[in-house]
């Protein structure tokens, strides 16, 4: 089945507004669907295309890069001929795939759109890493763009139910609740999502098999393996760490505070440098990292902590599939309890990871704050997440705290409201029950937050 991303539409901005003027580089972890929709917009929208996968690429086409790019038209006949594509001068687009293994094509993309002929879309994983780009001259004639793994919305279309998605849109402009039937139907399809996840080969697997959990999850194993993969190429002076950081993801998540502890990853506690293991995980965007910000303000980065940073997955359901073995979801007896909301052990770590999940695909930072009091020898507030509002004379933050079970407290953020009284703009409480606004704070079920972020816009 053909999944409608929204990446696609800015796909076409790009066609419309770069006229082979500069080159598309489309980031995202492994298999979230670059190569997809860089092919479905060579079919859709070029006389032809050429797709160039470096991780097959043979040994005439790397020379290309080398031998050839002096002569430009020799460099376009060796790759028509290789691949048997006739090129079409402005009317062909040229996709690098896996652009990674081959960092001299990335190089190479300047005189590429100097030369004005073609389009050319690089896509990859893990092409922010160091390693990967010391030796070469990043080209300013390269646009970037992030792809995530499908959000909530994406997902309810391809579950064709796009009424109910614009259902929940409306409900949130008009500020009121779901009639009953259907906050019920939106809570089961938001835990559904936070079974499956986003990312396209599990989406995929579930649909068209009768939406067997079993058969998504055999689905995002296959993707974890590739990411192990991937870790045990890096360089050998920190893989070890990033692989159990990335093997430790749901333990950590489970604790109360949720902050990568290195002495559970490392008894010594000292990584060679701390941010290299972490800061891997984050640009291969395998992870969301989030920051505290030690004085919220309209510049939230400005204050940023890098010493005390949170770690989610970017898509929630390779977490589930991380987080619990094969035996343990076979049993279906996992499934029954998380649609049901009666996972109490894990649930928490869950909801978070998803909203994190949201506000990353909607292109914000990640943020939280702690408080730590000396008196009480602990952190007095705890705030999950910030997002910045207003404007730049007069700035706003909004808190918002992620609630997994029906009963709450919220002293955290009656603590942090009181504590920076006028810079609060709009609180949020992310919880299973159905929207409310009591005392100007909003209570937003988990399944409508996309529809905050949208309205924030």
């Amino acid at each position: 089945m053909e999944l409608r991303r929204d990446i696609y539409k800015k796909l076409l901005e790009w066609k419309s507004s770069s006229l082979g003027k500069s080159a598309l580089l489309i980031e995202g972890a492994r298999r979230v669907g670059k190569s997809t929709m860089a092919k479905k917009l060579g079919e859709e929208e070029y006389r032809s295309y050429v797709l160039i996968d470096f991780s097959i690429a043979s040994k005439t086409i790397r020379d290309n890069f080398q031998d050839n790019l002096n002569d430009m038209d020799a460099f376009f006949q060796v790759i028509s001929v290789e691949y048997g594509i006739r090129l079409y001068e402005r009317d062909s687009l040229i996709i690098f795939d896996e652009i990674q293994m081959f960092p001299l094509a990335r190089q190479a993309i300047k005189h590429l759109v100097q030369d004005g002929r073609y389009d050319y879309i690089e896509t990859g994983s893990l092409i922010s890493i160091r390693e990967n780009v010391k030796d070469i001259l990043i080209p300013s004639e390269e646009e970037t763009i992030k792809m995530h793994p499908l959000t909530f919305q994406e997902f309810l279309i391809a579950a064709n139910e796009e009424p109910l998605l614009e259902y929940i849109r409306e409900c949130y402009r008009n500020k009121e609740p779901l009639r009953d039937s259907f906050h019920k139907r939106a809570s089961h399809l938001i835990r559904e999502y936070m079974l499956v996840g986003g990312m396209p080969q599990s989406v995929v697997a579930y649909l068209e098999n009768g939406k067997d959990f079993f058969t998504a999850d055999q689905a995002k194993r296959q993707i974890l393996e590739l990411y192990r993969n991937d870790i045990q190429k890096i360089s050998s002076r920190y893989r070890s760490k990033v692989g159990s950081l990335f093997e430790y993801l749901p333990g950590y998540l489970s604790t109360h505070e949720k902050k990568v502890v290195l002495k559970k990853i490392d008894e010594s506690g000292q990584f060679e440098r701390y941010d290299d293991p972490l800061f891997w995980l984050g640009d291969s965007m395998i992870c969301n990292l989030c920051y505290r910000c030690t004085d919220p303000n309209v510049g939230l980065a400005l204050t940023q902590d890098d010493s005390a940073v949170k770690c989610y997955m970017a898509d929630t359901g390779l977490l589930v599939s991380l987080a619990f073995s094969e035996n343990e979801l076979t049993s279906m007896e996992l499934y029954r309890k998380i649609l049901a909301g009666k996972l109490s052990l894990n649930e928490g770590m869950l909801h978070e990871n998803l909203i994190a999940q949201t506000i990353v695909a909607d292109g914000k930072k990640l943020f939280f704050y702690t408080h730590y009091s000396e008196k009480k020898h602990r952190n007095d507030i705890e705030i999950d997440f910030l997002l910045s509002s207003g404007t730049r004379t007069n700035p706003k933050i909004d808190p918002v705290e992620v609630k997994s079970a029906k009963n709450y407290s919220k002293t955290s953020l009656e603590s942090f409201k009181k504590h920076f009284g006028k810079r609060i703009g709009q609180a949020f409480v992310v919880h299973p029950k159905a929207y409310s606004e009591v005392s100007g704070e909003l209570r937003i079920p988990t399944y409508m937050w996309f529809a905050v972020l949208e309205d924030m816009a």
